[in-house]
């Protein structure tokens, strides 16, 4: 019996340890693939950050604003002059569209 009870306890041990590696890699796998859905994140110019802070000065969502004039400025080099309108001094910048056909660039 206590031979019985002493094999019941090693197959414990082991099952333990076995869960701990099964629950690491687990983790890990898990970390690696979340890892795959994050996006990289461009480092804005001194240029597009003066030139969307004067573009965004009066805009009533300001962070919104921020994020948008610095993805399109990054892309096409250019933001328009003033707070609002004068978006024929850059043409990539007026003709850019979000998913939805709506002007993307502030």
């Amino acid at each position: 019996m206590a031979l019985l009870y002493l094999c019941c306890c090693v197959l414990r041990i082991e099952a333990k340890q076995e869960m701990k590696l099964f629950l690491a890699a687990l983790l890990l796998c898990s970390l690696l693939f979340s890892s795959s859905f994050l996006e990289p994140v461009m480092a804005k110019s001194s240029f597009c950050t003066k030139k969307c802070n004067t573009r965004c000065a009066n805009a009533g969502i300001q962070d919104r604003c921020l994020k948008y004039c610095g993805i399109c400025c990054e892309q096409c080099k250019c933001v328009p002059s003033g707070t609002y309108g004068n978006k024929h001094e850059c043409p990539c910048y007026r003709d850019k569209r979000n998913s939805k056909g709506k002007p993307k660039c502030p």
